[in-house]
């Protein structure tokens, strides 16, 4: 259930710093170079705002694309068994309850009990699950697992977070070459009109850094955001299967069985510095505030 933000996060990185180097080579036709007296910071916010939102909105747009190739999702296209029959019928029911168009409904091979949802809009949607989840979970959990990736696609979860991440990005881009700005002409004294060598290399560099650190806040909206689908999920399924699907994750997910690779991005990682790059908020505080809900 954290694929979806962590491949959306990820790829907006690439596609930023891609367009941002990219976008190097078109500063003089946005009038965007350093002068004498200082940093066109009009232009550059300009600049920013249609890089950051561009990339944002381009991962957004290839979010299907990329979640089906990077997980090897396979979309229903006919059911082919009792329990792809049942997915089909599910989904159909919950987007129905929900107020959403028939999502694409997907299956990827993975031991992993996972799930995600991901789309440019809640009428064009991809739900995809896990065979470790069909395996591992009944299907009153399985249904509760599919209300909560329903109920990201009916809040808008996934635009809500681009827009987030287009405003941060704006932000990272406009920052980080003031950095580099203040590095190149106060520190290294170039007294050139155009930036030398150190303006563009301390500004990818602080692109990098200030980019984690806008995917901390988006990770923290993330988690938010966690909670309105579990309680999206326990009102389309019901309190008690949502409670028991989350219940199933944790045992799944114990730390000891938990890849390194994934341990960042984990549902059940351990505290410290790893809490704040986790998308979904840890399960045992998932399971406690259900129990308050009444759905």
């Amino acid at each position: 259930m954290f694929k979806r933000i962590s491949l959306l996060v990820l790829t907006n990185l690439a596609v930023l710093l891609l367009l941002s180097i990219t976008a190097q080579a078109l500063l003089s036709f946005f009038n965007i170079r350093l002068e004498g007296t200082g940093l066109n910071l009009t232009g550059l916010l300009i600049f920013a705002a249609v890089i950051g939102f561009g990339g944002s909105f381009i991962s957004l747009a290839i979010s299907k694309w990329m979640a089906k190739m990077s997980t090897g999702a396979q979309v229903i296209q006919s059911p082919r068994n009792s329990t792809e029959q049942w997915l089909i019928d599910t989904v159909r029911r919950l987007a129905r309850q929900a107020g959403i168009g028939m999502p694409e409904v997907a299956i990827f091979d993975s031991p992993d009990v996972n799930a995600f949802a991901t789309g440019m809009n809640r009428n064009n949607a991809l739900v995809a699950v896990s065979m470790g989840l069909l395996n591992a979970m009944d299907r009153d959990e399985a249904e509760a697992v599919l209300g909560h990736e329903i109920t990201h696609v009916a809040n808008g979860d996934m635009v809500t977070l681009t827009l987030i991440q287009g405003v941060l990005n704006t932000f990272v881009i406009v920052l980080s070459r003031v950095i580099g700005y203040v590095v190149d002409r106060v520190i290294l004294k170039n007294e050139r009109d155009e930036g030398g060598i150190g303006f563009f290399v301390v500004t990818i560099i602080a692109q990098i850094f200030l980019g984690i650190l806008a995917s901390m806040i988006v990770m923290w909206f993330s988690r938010r955001r966690e909670f309105r689908a579990d309680h999206g999920g326990a009102k389309l399924a019901g309190r008690d299967k949502m409670i028991a699907a989350l219940e199933r994750l944790r045992r799944a997910h114990e730390p000891a069985h938990l890849p390194e690779q994934m341990k960042a991005f984990g549902i059940n990682s351990s505290g410290g510095m790893m809490r704040l790059f986790m998308s979904h908020p840890p399960l045992e505080q998932r399971i406690a505030a259900l129990q308050k809900f009444r759905a």
